[in-house]
């Protein structure tokens, strides 16, 4: 993997970048659909390509690891391969879904014994497996196993959980360095930066995970209840001290405003749940706004989706009639909400990243957040 920097912004920490893999170029800053079982949810891969123009997206070890599991994978010769997505692919480690297990699971320094959401099986994750589980399912960028705390969070826990996931991160990166890929193409490994909400330990995270010296690196343990303005100081923070010539991946953000302020940050990727959880619910993100479309006020709007996305969905569709889909429950509504809200997801990011090159993404920032965290 290679990322170059191409601009950065003046009046903030904001840059445009590229990241070069063996599957395809990407154009940050970036957000990548989540596809957590091998699939973004209602969305076939040529929309992704064609009216989201997503360049990578995102698959959930957890998940596929539990089904279809690696035996399938590994015979389809990968996860490319098995859902025909030729672009870049990035796994989260499970680190967060064992998280959200806690009445299902027991963390020890070997790693995380848990249950099958779907069976009941028992398992075992360790940093050395969680590597070997990535490298057979064979995405381009893959995460270290970690331990994502909750919110609130005792400080005495949560440095005991950093300490712990680096010390899980050493493992990672001698289990990974020992493994070459399956399918013929590298692959590539990212450190987590975690800490909880305290300064101090987001400091000594970052900069523990900074000395790592890998080609990448995320920020996890945000977006996970804290107050917006907690994250963007830790985020700030902690963008202060991984290296510049690094991408940076806030793991699990968020909402567009959460995005533009990350950007300016200096954060350079980002995935989410939202953009397709809250389709599927009737809410569209939109360049004017947050629409409510289940409301009475859009039921005889013949006006497109959203004229400024240039693609076969939000600007061929009315108001009107994905209103009478989604309240009809038909599943082509929660299909069109969930393309048009990623389209505006990946417009919004490709506008930051021209306003970064043009130098005035600070102004227009500005301006952006305040229109699309209101609802219309």
């Amino acid at each position: 993997m290679q990322f170059t920097l191409q601009a950065k912004d003046n009046n903030s920490k904001a840059r445009a970048g590229t990241i070069k893999t063996n599957h395809g170029e990407i154009k940050t800053p970036i957000f990548m659909p989540v596809g957590t079982a091998g699939t973004v949810k209602a969305v076939h891969q040529r929309e992704l390509e064609q009216d989201i123009k997503a360049q990578i997206i995102l698959g959930n070890t957890y998940h596929l690891y539990l089904r279809p599991g690696l035996g399938l994978l590994e015979k389809a010769g990968g996860l490319h391969h098995f859902n025909g997505w030729k672009k870049p692919i990035l796994t989260d480690s499970g680190g967060y879904q064992v998280y959200s297990l806690s009445g299902a699971r027991k963390i020890k320094e070997e790693g995380v014994h848990f249950q099958s959401h779907i069976d009941g099986s028992k398992h075992l994750f360790t940093p050395e497996n969680v590597m070997d589980i990535q490298r057979a399912i064979g995405a381009d960028i893959i995460m270290a196993f970690d331990e994502c705390t909750p919110y609130p969070c005792e400080y005495a826990y949560a440095k005991s959980s950093m300490d712990m996931t680096h010390r899980w991160l050493k493992r990672c990166i001698k289990r990974f360095d020992q493994t070459e890929g399956k399918y013929g193409y590298q692959q590539t490994l990212f450190p987590i930066v975690q800490g909880s909400v305290y300064k101090d330990l987001r400091k000594k995270s970052a900069e523990f995970i900074a000395e790592q010296n890998q080609q990448g690196n995320a920020i996890g343990g945000l977006s996970v209840g804290e107050p917006h303005d907690m994250m963007y100081e830790m985020t700030d923070l902690v963008c202060g001290i991984l290296p510049d010539d690094k991408p940076r991946y806030l793991m699990g953000v968020g909402t567009p405003a959460n995005i533009l302020e990350c950007i300016a940050l200096g954060v350079d990727m980002f995935d989410c749940v939202m953009p397709t959880r809250n389709a599927r619910n009737g809410m569209l993100f939109t360049s004017e706004g947050i629409i409510n479309i289940k409301n009475e006020k859009w039921k005889d709007d013949l006006s497109p989706i959203d004229p400024k996305l240039d693609n076969n969905v939000s600007n061929f569709y009315s108001k009107a009639y994905l209103r009478h889909l989604i309240t009809s429950k038909e599943i082509l509504g929660a299909q069109i909400s969930s393309i048009h809200n990623l389209a505006f997801y990946l417009w919004l990011v490709g506008e930051a990243r021209q306003r970064i090159i043009d130098g005035d993404f600070d102004s227009w920032k500005a301006t952006m957040v305040k229109k699309v965290a209101q609802r219309i």
